[in-house]
């Protein structure tokens, strides 16, 4: 009597599943930091640093892009159990499941939720970035452009997905990536930038003043950025080598990864860590606003 042996890649299955288990790792630390984000934007008090100012703001980003991601986050488990369960006597088995990702509607939707909660972070580094660099045109415009292009290419990434194409054959999505990754180091470049510069100014006027705080913020703004624009690197090379088991691992965590980034900065943000647009402006005199990474702040 003879059965049926579904085709297998064992190499992309386990691909798949080491991505999703990753996921639920980064997945759970994000949970806990949206957590403590949330915490600590209402805990902060009302007078500190004018935070109260954009609470309300800081406080719907982090329950939208947390609703987002969980959304997304739950979708892949479920076709993850799908890929292993329900359908696991499909034609070609697993591994079609996995290369014809878009043939389901449920992944198209996670896709979405991934892709809108990705505009929002980045809309969030953009606003860090213009509030350093004092709104100036020079900085604004160009990154504004940038950020307008990565929404139009994620656009068309979602209605080529829509008709069911090959993920993993959507040309555009390089793209999108490449835009992506490409204003995340570029924004960290600006504000390391523009801290040296605002540290440098602070030491003509006070020849003794401690610059630690800035060298602290600088780094903190470049470790955030870091673990998701080397993680992001790894997606987009593996994806222009069409290498789709590498993909998929990186595919499925790196927006819990870039949320996991710029819950630090909102969380330093909401402790009074952070840099206001007073401490931006060319000034002959101590700024009245603190630069506190201590926690708190002095006025």
């Amino acid at each position: 009597m003879s059965s049926y042996t579904p085709q297998t890649n064992l190499s992309l299955e386990r691909f798949r599943l080491d991505g999703m288990i990753l996921s639920c790792v980064f997945y759970g630390i994000y949970f806990v930091l949206t957590v403590q984000a949330w915490n600590a934007l209402m805990q902060r008090p009302r007078h500190g640093e004018k935070i109260a100012d954009h609470r309300c703001a800081l406080l719907f980003y982090v329950f939208i892009t947390f609703v987002l991601a969980t959304i997304s986050f739950g979708l892949n488990v479920r076709y993850t159990e799908m890929i292993w369960i329900d359908l696991r006597d499909a034609p070609g088995g697993p591994s079609a499941l996995i290369e014809n990702y878009m043939s389901y509607r449920i992944n198209f939707i996670a896709l979405v939720g991934g892709h809108l909660q990705e505009w929002f972070m980045q809309l969030l580094l953009l606003h860090r970035c213009f509030v350093i660099w004092d709104w100036s045109k020079r900085v604004v415009v160009p990154m504004i452009s940038l950020y307008v292009t990565m929404i139009a290419f994620s656009i068309i990434v979602m209605v080529e997905a829509s008709t069911g194409a090959k993920f993993y054959n959507i040309i555009i999505e390089l793209a999108y990536l490449c835009v992506e990754v490409g204003l995340t180091v570029i924004y960290t470049i600006l504000v390391t930038n523009r801290l040296f510069a605002m540290r440098g100014r602070m030491r003509e006027i006070i020849p003794q003043y401690d610059s630690s705080t800035y060298n602290t913020i600088a780094l903190m703004v470049v470790e955030s950025a870091g673990l998701y624009t080397i993680f992001a690197i790894a997606f987009i090379v593996a994806f222009g080598m069409h290498l789709i088991g590498l993909t998929s691992l990186c595919f499925l965590a790196i927006c819990k990864i870039q949320g996991i980034a710029q819950l630090f900065i909102i969380i330093r943000v909401a402790q009074g860590r952070a840099v206001s647009n007073q401490w931006s402006r060319p000034t002959t005199a101590m700024p009245t606003t603190s630069l506190a990474f201590a926690g708190n702040v002095s006025h």
